[in-house]
């Protein structure tokens, strides 16, 4: 069984969220579950308690302003791991600053591989997998003809373990006047 952890993310519940999740259950119905969504803080221990992390993320959340960021193409982490994944390509800079503000403190972790901005398509069982459907995924992606832009204003921490997560709490970044490009 895995240890209990935690993750922020920030949902991407526009159109370009419902694709995701839609070529989701597609390619990998076994994780039809899990939301669409940017990885901000990938899963890890804390260094506190719980209600430490929630102060955290909620007085760097009100002083973080909304953003938008531009999706780029689909690639894959292989060999690393079996995961299918569309990469952040316009302002990938402002998730990497979200990120490193947050990654202090009860929430700081030595992760195994550099932060990379990125919205998960489907985390396979094994590179086999994500060999055979990283030319679907890319196909599809082809054809979708919404935005590819995500507006980052909102933070989810969540808690679990494997594919099995709750979310604790959410929380709104400080409102922009104009969004900030």
């Amino acid at each position: 069984m895995q240890s209990l952890q935690y993750a922020l993310v920030a949902y991407v519940r526009s159109p370009i969220g419902i694709f995701v999740e839609q070529l989701r259950r597609e390619i990998h119905p076994e994780h039809a579950h899990l939301a669409a969504h940017v990885t901000v803080l990938p899963p890890r221990p804390l260094r506190g308690t719980e209600a430490d992390a929630l102060a955290e993320v909620q007085r760097m959340a009100e002083a973080h302003p909304a953003f938008e960021i531009g999706m780029g193409e689909v690639e894959t982490f292989a060999p690393s791991t079996p995961t299918i994944f569309i990469r952040v390509a316009r302002a990938a800079y402002r998730m990497r600053e979200l990120h490193d503000a947050l990654n202090t403190g009860v929430l700081q972790y030595d992760e195994p591989w550099p932060y990379m901005p990125h919205m998960t398509i489907a985390k396979l069982n094994c590179l086999p997998d994500a060999e055979s459907l990283v030319d679907t995924a890319r196909a599809r992606w082809r054809d979708y003809k919404g935005s590819k832009e995500v507006v980052i204003d909102n933070l989810a921490f969540v808690r679990g373990s494997g594919h099995t997560w709750f979310d604790i709490a959410e929380f709104s970044l400080q409102a922009a006047a104009k969004m900030p490009r």
